[in-house]
């Protein structure tokens, strides 16, 4: 991840020797299982945790030799070492190390993302409260439809950020797993005594088996959690994006007392974050893709997938990370323009009244086709000459014949559609 989108404390994790760290703890807690089991003398691994230090430039020296990494890593750290280095690595295949230290990476991270996504969930439900009763013109298609609450569309965000985080959460708890058996999983050479505990010491469970590698759906579905919150937010930013054109400006992302939004006009203020954070979700998803290709290895592994992983995992957390930071910001310092959302239902001429003044034509004893019909026709009636709806409407013989104009004032009352709100914020007990 490029430095410009890696924040701490996520980013510390990926770090090269914060790597080479995780892989030392998983060596120690295996040693601890051997003196447990009586397999190592007491202390060996005390021993070696004071003597042990991670020197990742000779670490890179030795790798540019053997053209390893765990190899480089192993005769590291041992050269420091006595007769107790005799149970370092013992017993082990490099994916012992890697992938459950890489568990032990994706599980931190996963939790401080979930940290991020709880934040973004708070502001999305103060939001939602404060503007319960905000009319705003609901649109499909991007066209006019009928009036809804600006609380509302917040509470939309809110519910996909909640199943989001129930995903992530559901993530991590599969990701808990770590492999301690050996070269094709089948603990020839260490018992699975010894996973059992050297797992539990670092706060994960065995895999229910294993080859020589962690299955890698458990990453897919990682990624696909991580793609899923990233185009939750994207939603959030597109709608943003649109509400903040100039023609519309019903909402505005926040711009600081010295900001600039153009170099050549500077009068602009664009919704550029929301911009970047759409730009994210797409490679986000991109990331999914890749995860699913790793899952199918030749055998019992081949590391087809480990280059991908190096890119794909630390990028992914972090873009993650980054965009939840950002787009908790935007929710929080998100400008709303109330007043300028009932002013933009002139652009529509009332319109927007349309199903209602049918639906009441039809209680009033027409049949549906014959209401439709004649609505229908004053809509291309407003359209057309470029006048009210509701002035249409009120104007219609017809429609005078069965309504009286106090009736007629209730069909425009934008309030009307904010009715059974209040039934909808009950599901989220708000």
């Amino acid at each position: 991840m490029i430095e410009r989108y890696a924040l701490s404390p996520i980013k510390e994790i990926w770090e090269e020797e914060e790597k080479y760290k995780r892989w030392l703890e998983v060596e120690l807690a295996v040693i601890e299982a051997f003196e447990k089991l009586g397999e190592a003398p007491a202390g060996t691994a005390d021993t070696i945790r004071r003597k042990a230090v991670i020197d990742v430039g000779r670490i890179q020296v030795i790798e540019a030799e053997v053209d390893h990494d765990v190899i480089a890593f192993i005769k590291a750290v041992t050269e420091r070492l006595g007769d107790e280095g005799r149970y370092f690595h013992k017993g082990l295949t490099s994916s012992d190390v890697v992938d459950t230290a890489l568990s032990l990476a994706l599980k931190r991270a996963g939790e401080l993302i979930a940290q991020e996504l709880r934040r973004l969930i708070e502001d999305l439900r103060e939001k939602a409260l404060k503007h319960r009763n905000t009319v705003i013109m609901g649109r499909t298609h991007g066209v006019h439809a009928e009036p809804t609450s600006f609380g509302l569309k917040m509470l939309s965000f809110l519910a996909e950020a909640e199943r989001n985080l129930d995903r992530l959460e559901n993530c991590i708890e599969n990701l808990s797993v770590g492999k301690i058996s050996g070269a094709v999983g089948n603990y020839a050479n260490v018992s699975p005594e010894v996973e059992m505990f050297a797992l539990e010491r670092l706060g994960l469970r065995p895999a229910k088996v294993s080859t020589q590698v962690i299955p890698r759906d458990l990453h897919a579905d990682f990624l696909n959690a991580l793609a899923l919150i990233g185009s939750g937010i994207e939603r959030i930013a597109v709608e943003i994006r649109h509400l903040q054109k100039t023609e519309v400006l019903e909402v505005q992302e926040p711009f600081r007392e010295k900001q600039r939004g153009s170099s050549a006009m500077p009068h602009k203020k664009n919704p550029i974050l929301a911009e970047r954070l759409s730009g994210m979700a797409r490679m986000l998803r991109s990331y999914v893709i890749v995860g699913y290709e790793n899952i199918v290895l030749w055998h019992e592994r081949d590391i087809s997938h480990s280059s991908t992983e190096r890119l794909i995992l630390p990028d992914a957390t972090m873009l993650t990370f980054y965009m939840l930071r950002k787009a908790t910001y935007l929710v929080e310092n998100l400008v709303v323009y109330p007043e300028r959302m009932l002013q933009n239902f002139v652009h529509s001429r009332n319109l927007v009244f349309s199903q209602r003044v049918m639906l009441t034509l039809v209680e009033k004893g027409l049949s549906r086709e014959d209401a439709y019909k004649i609505v229908q026709a004053l809509a291309e009636k407003t359209w057309r000459e470029g006048v009210d709806f509701k002035k249409v409407v009120s104007n219609n013989p017809e429609i005078k014949k069965l309504l009286s104009e106090a009736e007629l004032d209730r069909l425009f009352d934008a309030s009307y559609y904010l009715r059974n709100i209040d039934e909808i914020f009950k599901r989220f007990d708000l």
